[in-house]
């Protein structure tokens, strides 16, 4: 998903293998996921995409003036918290020694690979090209 105060910024849904950066989507404070190769769109993760990080994820300190947190780790699930509040922000990644931070926390410029999507997008991504075959679409509909 793509947190509430990026709903004005073209976006797409994440895939596999897509290659990740950290960044701010001018002129919002929030930051987001978007792909190297075209900084300008969000990428959308859905709850329980898994990413792997180029090195260890560090984050803003829960204090000013304090240095960048080291994570500890380089592999996460993206998730969604504080649902409850809707001005909040909701986007999160979730690490294997069980902390949670909130994707607009992350260092800019940090750069992470999707590793997969949940079943349920992978199903629905294997659906959509079983339409579109029995529609006839051409194949390079089906490659985009």
């Amino acid at each position: 998903m793509c947190d509430y105060s990026l709903e004005h910024v073209a976006s797409r849904p994440a895939a596999a293998g897509q290659q990740l950066v950290v960044t701010r989507f001018p002129p919002f404070m929030t930051r987001g996921f978007a792909e190297i190769r075209n900084p300008g769109a969000a990428i959308c993760l859905l709850p329980g995409t898994e990413v792997a990080f180029e090195a260890e994820v560090k984050a803003e300190p829960n204090f000013p003036l304090m240095p960048k947190r080291r994570i500890g780790e380089r592999l996460a699930r993206f998730r969604q918290v504080n649902l409850e509040k809707p001005t909040a922000h909701h986007d999160a990644l979730e690490f294997a020694n069980g902390e949670i931070v909130l994707v607009n926390r992350l260092i800019l410029g940090q750069i992470a690979t999707v590793l997969q999507l949940p079943k349920e997008a992978v199903r629905a991504k294997a659906a959509e090209t079983s339409t579109l075959r029995a529609q006839g679409a051409p194949h390079s509909v089906l490659r985009a």
